[in-house]
């Protein structure tokens, strides 16, 4: 099995499929995974596989990493068309999370202002107040909603904490449309061999009813691109996915779809 570590605090530019040229703050351990999910398909790998000795960064060194790339970027290239909290985890479990994003504020109003600021959280934390406050600061605050089916959620996100689709549905209600739903669509088994396959009426029709009522400022949908930690998992079907996205259209909402 081969899975993604990416170093810390600061790594890349990459080239997102969704968000162009990106410049990633990972705020867990370089060593390992911290997550509040446990998801079967994440690129990083099962928690108890990659479990970290190391510490997360603090904020001081988030911000002199950060502002030392940037440098370095203005005066090389290529300019960052977006700093994007993702890496080995969840990024809003550090305990600094709100003041790294006013850090990552004034950095980049200084340094590359034209570029926007992405946190990738799976949204399990969105009903803490600072969180949900930092997250209202940034400009692309993806959120994950997989479905909003609970029993899949448990088979396939896997919290490691309390976790209800329905609360999580009301908190994003509250960012009044100050948000972006990522959502990975897929096919295959687990590997106890139930079935996880999240394209079909039941799991879709549900899922589009929450974001009628959720006003996100658009949708992601996605499959799985690299290899995961169990085998049986398989991609959504290109045509599967375009189909969904026209009726996430069909809402209102814009759609975007990476293959």
């Amino acid at each position: 099995m081969s899975t993604v570590i990416y170093p810390s605090p600061i790594f890349g530019p990459v080239h997102s499929r969704r968000l162009g040229v990106s410049l990633g703050i990972n705020l867990l351990p370089a060593d390992g995974k911290v997550c509040s999910f446990d998801c079967i398909y994440c690129e990083c790998g099962l928690n108890a596989e990659r479990r970290p000795k190391g510490k997360m960064p603090t904020r001081e060194e988030v911000r002199a990493a950060l502002e030392a790339r940037l440098q370095q970027m203005a005066a090389e290239g290529p300019r960052p068309d977006v700093l994007t909290f993702a890496g080995n985890g969840e990024p809003t479990l550090h305990p600094d999370f709100r003041g790294i994003i006013e850090d990552t504020r004034a950095l980049r109003d200084r340094y590359c202002p034209e570029a926007r600021i992405s946190v990738l959280s799976n949204a399990t934390r969105i009903l803490r107040p600072d969180v949900f406050a930092a997250l209202c600061r940034v400009d692309n605050n993806i959120l994950k909603l997989d479905t909003v089916d609970d029993a899949y959620i448990r088979t396939v996100d896997r919290p490691t904490g309390p976790y209800i689709a329905s609360a999580i549905v009301d908190g994003l209600i509250r960012f009044r449309g100050n948000c972006i739903i990522q959502t990975v669509f897929l096919t295959g088994t687990d590997a106890e061999g139930r079935d996880v396959d999240n394209t079909s009426e039941h799991f879709v029709e549900p899922w589009l009813k929450a974001l009628k009522v959720i006003g996100p400022e658009r949708v992601m949908i996605y499959t799985i691109d690299r290899e995961t930690p169990v085998s049986t998992l398989r991609k959504a079907a290109p045509a599967t996915l375009d189909a969904i996205a026209s009726r996430v259209e069909a809402l209102g909402i814009p759609c975007s779809v990476a293959y």
